[in-house]
């Protein structure tokens, strides 16, 4: 498969594409289904590494644009990466930084050389190309690095995405060059498949990654706003195209919901910020939903978030001390409801990995979707 990665397919459920399988790095295996907990600014905010450790985490996500503006990599170069910097000892994952450059820096200008965009920081300018995406990653020395692509909004005409996905595509070979010439082995190296919308675009730009024999393969450009059901539509179309004997990832999603559905398309691995995002603003992620802990009905209620819950806030924890700690903004407030989702979002993980297992994924389906309209 090339590089320090090889990808084990275990089980496979029978009446849907979910399948459970073990991604092998140097730094220890990956039971997939996974989700990936987000570590923007190589820190999943408000949590040590020891908390995420007790969630379960078996891989974490760090950003490429983030940590190359700051600290920079003179710095992160001195640790020998990103792991012995952040005191995280497995695997992590990279994004190149296109995502970044789209959403967050100023007067960017994409061109054929590569990403020139001003930092959202200090302002200064920099131009990020394919080969440089690399070389930064590799400085990071992550496990999982990503190819640069060029991320569209949505909507976008048709044209636009064609234009988008074959500057990506290109940059793809690019990036797979560099990777070759200076990566050692212990970085696997993924492609996006960009296309928009547009389904035909999408399995076109599957084809010719896959074409350029990658070590896995992620699916950019979803849920950037557009309705569900054309964001599972676009991430079904490009899963049959993409190899079975690979990591499959779908960047950026998403709900519980989302991952279910998606897992059930033959998804194995994700990123998403909304369970810490939504801990900082008080939304805890239940079986029968998600409750919103600044509700005055929490006021005297001594149960835990979820009695069936094993995470460290369940076990310790009332839902009014933590209503009390969110109005009155303090600090812990944050930690405790992040350990929750968190730990909710990797368990959900490990329960649709036991169902493929014990090929019972459509019963668990049913279950989780029974639960959440009977609260």
């Amino acid at each position: 498969m090339g590089a320090d990665l090889e990808f084990k397919e275990i089980a496979r459920s029978t009446t849907t594409l979910a399948r459970a399988g073990i991604i092998h790095t140097m730094r220890g295996d990956i039971e997939t289904p996974v989700f990936m907990p987000v570590g923007t600014l190589a820190t999943v905010k408000s949590l040590s590494p020891e908390d995420l450790l007790s969630c379960g985490a078996q891989i974490i996500l760090g950003n490429t644009y983030h940590l190359f503006l700051r600290p920079g990599c003179d710095v992160i170069q001195m640790f020998s990466g990103l792991h012995r910097f952040m005191h995280w000892e497995k695997p992590i994952l990279t994004d190149s930084g296109g995502f970044q450059v789209f959403s967050l820096a100023k007067l960017r200008k994409i061109t054929e050389d590569g990403a020139d965009f001003q930092s959202h920081i200090d302002g200064s300018r920099h131009l990020l190309t394919p080969e440089k995406a690399v070389e930064i990653q590799l400085c990071l020395n992550s496990d999982i690095i990503m190819c640069l692509d060029q991320c569209i909004a949505f909507p976008s005409t048709e044209q636009e995405a064609r234009d988008a996905l074959d500057r990506t595509t290109r940059w793809a070979r690019r990036c797979k060059s560099a990777w070759q010439d200076h990566a050692d082995g212990a970085n696997a190296l993924f492609g996006i498949v960009q296309g928009g919308m547009y389904p035909e675009l999408r399995q076109a730009a599957a084809d010719a990654l896959v074409e350029m024999e990658f070590p896995g393969y992620a699916i950019g450009g979803l849920s950037v706003g557009e309705p569900v059901e054309i964001m599972l539509e676009m991430a079904e179309v490009t899963l049959e195209r993409l190899p079975r004997v690979s990591p499959r990832y779908i960047m950026g999603v998403g709900t519980p919901e989302n991952l279910v559905e998606l897992v059930a398309r033959g998804a194995d691995m994700f990123d998403c910020v909304m369970p810490t995002r939504n801990a900082r603003n008080g939304q805890l992620f239940t079986p029968n939903g998600t409750i919103n802990i600044n509700n005055a009905r929490f006021r005297t209620d001594t149960d835990p978030i979820d009695p069936a819950c094993t995470c460290y806030t369940c076990r310790h924890y009332s839902r009014a001390y933590l209503r009390h700690l969110y109005l009155s903004r303090e600090i812990l407030a944050y930690r405790l409801n992040t350990i929750h989702n968190i730990h909710y979002y990797l368990d959900l993980m490990r329960e649709m990995r036991n169902a493929v297992i014990h090929d019972a994924f459509d019963d668990f389906r049913k279950t989780f979707y029974e639960k959440r309209t009977n609260p």
